[in-house]
C-alpha cells in the first residue's frame, strides 16, 4: 500500500500504550499496526504548512519567510516568558497570541530521560508529554495565561533540567525518580506570582508506555535530505520518532513540510 502526505506530526491517543496515528491524505494511518513491517518512506519534495508553497522548509514546518512572519512561531512558543498578550502587547498578531496566551498553562515535571520541567497548555496535556517521550509525569502548577507558566518555568530550570536526551529517551535509559518527592522539592521556588496555583491537592503520576518491540542499543537519525529513499522494518514508535530494526530513527515532527510517500510492503 502507498500513500501520499505532507508530514505533520503524528496524533496520539493514550490508551494502555499509547496509540499512534499518521495523517496520509484523506484518512489516518495507525502506525501500532505496522509494527513489524517493512515500511519505505521517498522523500518527494516540500510543502510549507504555513503558506503552502514548494519551499525549502528552515524550521518547524515552515520555510524561511514564514517563519520569521507567522505568530504561529513567534519567540513567545519557544520562551513562555515573553509572552505579552496579558499586556495587550502584540507581537505578531495580537488576536492570534491572545487566543494561544490567555488559556490555561500547566508547568510540568516529566521523564524522558532525566526529570524535565516543562510548559504546555492545559488542553495539550497528555499530548505534550507523549511528544516528549515521557514515562512519567506530573502537573506542578496551573495558570491562567502563558506568561506566568513561563516565569515558573524559568525559576525552576535553575534547580532541574529543561531538557531531554532524546537519545537516552529512545534508548529507553530512564532515570528512576520519584515525581511527586521532586515536585515538593520545587515548590519554595515557584514565583510569587505563582504561588497561589500550586497544586497541592493533584499528587498523581501520569505513567504512559509506548508501542516499543525494540528499543535501539545505538542511533542513526534518518535525514531525508541527504537519505530521499529509506526502507526498514518498523519496530517502535515513541515521542514522535519512528524507530526501526537497524537502529535507524526518523523524527516525524522534524520533517513536517516535507512531502513524502510512505510504502507499506
Amino acid at each position: 500500500m502507498q500513500y501520499q502526505t505532507v508530514l505533520k506530526k503524528m496524533l496520539t491517543e493514550l490508551n494502555d500504550e499509547v496509540h499512534y496515528y499518521l495523517k496520509v491524505e484523506n484518512d489516518f494511518l495507525n502506525l501500532n499496526q505496522l509494527l513489524n513491517k517493512e515500511i519505505e518512506i521517498s522523500f518527494e519534495g516540500y510543502e510549507c504548512l504555513c503558506c503552502g508553497l514548494n519551499k525549502k522548509i528552515y524550521r518547524q514546518g515552515f520555510c524561511y519567510d514564514c517563519f520569521y512572519s507567522s505568530a504561529q512561531v513567534g519567540d513567545w512558543i519557544m520562551k513562555p516568558e515573553l509572552s505579552t498578550a496579558h499586556l495587550d502587547i502584540e507581537d505578531r498578531d495580537l488576536d492570534y497570541e491572545k487566543s494561544v496566551q490567555l488559556q490555561p498553562h500547566v508547568v510540568y515535571l516529566a521523564l524522558s530521560s532525566e526529570v524535565k520541567v516543562g510548559v504546555t497548555r492545559k488542553s495539550q496535556i497528555p499530548t505534550r508529554w507523549i511528544d516528549q517521550g515521557a514515562s512519567k509525569a506530573i502537573e506542578i502548577v496551573e495558570v491562567p495565561n502563558r506568561y506566568l507558566a513561563g516565569i515558573t518555568e524559568v525559576a525552576l530550570k535553575n534547580h532541574v533540567s529543561d531538557k531531554t536526551s532524546w537519545q537516552k529517551m529512545l534508548k529507553n535509559e530512564v532515570l528512576d525518580a520519584n515525581l511527586i518527592e521532586e515536585r515538593e522539592k520545587l515548590k519554595q521556588f515557584i514565583p510569587d506570582e505563582a504561588q497561589p496555583y500550586f497544586l497541592a491537592n493533584n499528587g498523581k503520576v501520569v505513567e504512559i508506555n509506548y508501542p516499543v518491540l525494540k528499543y535501539p542499543t545505538k542511533i542513526s537519525s534518518l535525514n531525508l535530505e541527504k537519505t530521499p529513499v529509506f526502507s526498514g522494518k518498523l519496530v517502535g514508535v515513541k515521542g514522535q520518532y519512528l524507530i526501526f530494526e537497524d537502529f535507524t530513527v526518523f523524527n516525524v515532527r522534524n520533517s513536517e513540510g516535507y512531502k513524502v510517500i510512505i510504502t507499506v510492503k
